[in-house]
């Protein structure tokens, strides 16, 4: 991945690798993505256009394709919903690249790399250009940035990874064409400053729970004490069943031990399985669903949770409240001293439950209402929308300590 700063030359790079690649392996092909059709229009593609010679590759506007005459192709693509990724399920690339990456959700990235097959003896790549920020911050972070310092490269499984940081310096042509350029990233907020000018990573502005720490809230699985109450608490729908599973303390103090995360399942699926991850000794004291799940469907006059029930699976109706639903898991993920002095937060996640743990950092304010959540894109929003429920619904706030007489004497003056 290239990226950082604003201007370091990032796209213009990326036309001209795959120009290269193009020219270098005849008949590969590639696929240059942005995240919707409008953005390829005002930037790519036009830049395509100039750079690219007539005289070996020739445009379809139509299809959205490069066609070299040494058989090589390069196709422009899109995904704007989350569900757009699946227009490549039968597609075969030799390099696939992002422009924006942390515009793109992870699951559309990891489901697009699969993309990147063949028999072929051509090198298999995947290459992404990006500014920090965006929906995308979060998890491109944790795969480039963390887990090495730039111009690092890294062995994993499937291969090897490398960050390569942008600054605008990269591009004396542009600050010579523009000299006024950096003084205009200069004006900006000090949080687009910060990662368009500087090109810093360590960004949370934006970032609806800032006070998630994975160090702080993940925790390795254990023994669940007898006495505590367990939970399980839904967010359904036929693109995603998210199901969690909370146990919690006599102090309130509470743990997420288990997750379901799983698309396109009817409920009788949904449910068996559901009842396929509980064992027979497993009591749950009470189970949660959201208030729509009780509205009656036209095609079978019954509810999703009179469906759910005919599976044998009953539900608690739970708060709808978005706004203090939210604040109530703010205050589960707070930190705070306990009674040996130690700092942790009443709400700790199993290190296995590993979409919530996923997504929960990754949400983002509503630019209309910072005090709620953004609900796009949607695929972040399943499990923290099921904790969500169970905060809004379960959580108590610790009773205030009683007053000492010194505040009674001032409570006192004050009604006097």
């Amino acid at each position: 991945m290239f990226g950082g700063a604003a201007g370091g030359g990032k796209s213009h790079g990326q036309l001209l690798d795959a120009l290269r690649f193009a020219c270098l392996y005849p008949g590969s092909r590639q696929l240059m993505l942005r995240r919707t059709m409008p953005e390829l229009e005002r930037s790519l593609i036009p830049a395509a256009l100039r750079l690219y010679p007539q005289r070996i590759a020739s445009y379809k506007v139509s299809e959205h394709r490069w066609d070299f005459i040494n058989g090589s192709t390069l196709e422009f693509g899109y995904c704007d919903a989350e569900s757009d990724v699946t227009r490549y399920q039968s597609a075969e690339y030799d390099v696939l690249r992002f422009d924006e990456l942390t515009h793109f959700t992870e699951s559309q990235f990891t489901y697009l790399i699969s993309r990147v097959r063949g028999a072929n003896g051509f090198p298999k790549q995947v290459k992404s250009t990006t500014n920090p920020g965006g929906v995308g911050h979060q998890w491109v972070k944790k795969r480039y940035i963390d887990p090495a310092p730039p111009d690092t490269l890294t062995e994993f499984a499937g291969g090897t990874r490398l960050f390569l940081p942008a600054r605008l310096a990269d591009n004396p042509y542009l600050c010579q064409a523009d000299a006024g350029y950096e003084k205009r990233l200069q004006l900006l907020s000090v949080r687009d400053r910060k990662a368009l000018l500087e090109g810093v990573w360590e960004l949370n502005e934006g970032q609806y729970f800032s006070e998630f720490s994975e160090a702080l809230h993940v925790v390795s699985p254990h023994p669940i004490p007898s006495g505590w109450k367990r939970y399980l608490t839904i967010d359904y729908g036929l693109d995603m069943l998210a199901a969690l599973w909370i146990a919690q303390g006599p102090n309130g103090d509470s743990v997420v031990y288990r997750e379901l995360y799983q698309p396109n399942l009817i409920i009788s699926q949904a449910a068996a399985a559901i009842l396929a991850q509980e064992s027979g000794k497993e009591q749950i004291y009470c189970r949660l669903a959201p208030p729509d799940l009780w509205n009656r469907r036209q095609e079978t006059g019954k509810s999703a949770v009179e469906l759910f029930a005919d599976c044998g699976l009953l539900f608690d109706r739970s708060s709808n409240e978005r706004v203090a639903g939210w604040l109530a898991l703010h205050e589960l993920l707070a930190p705070r001293q306990d009674e040996t002095g130690a700092v942790r937060p009443r709400l700790t996640i199993f290190h296995t439950c590993r979409n919530l743990i996923r997504t929960l950092p990754a949400l983002q304010h509503d630019s209309r209402n910072p005090s709620d959540v953004a609900g796009t894109p949607h695929e972040l929003t399943h499990a923290p929308d099921a904790l969500r429920g169970y905060a809004a619904t379960v959580y108590q706030a610790p009773p205030a300590p009683p007053p000492s007489a010194y505040d009674a004497d001032i409570g006192a003056f004050l009604r006097y």
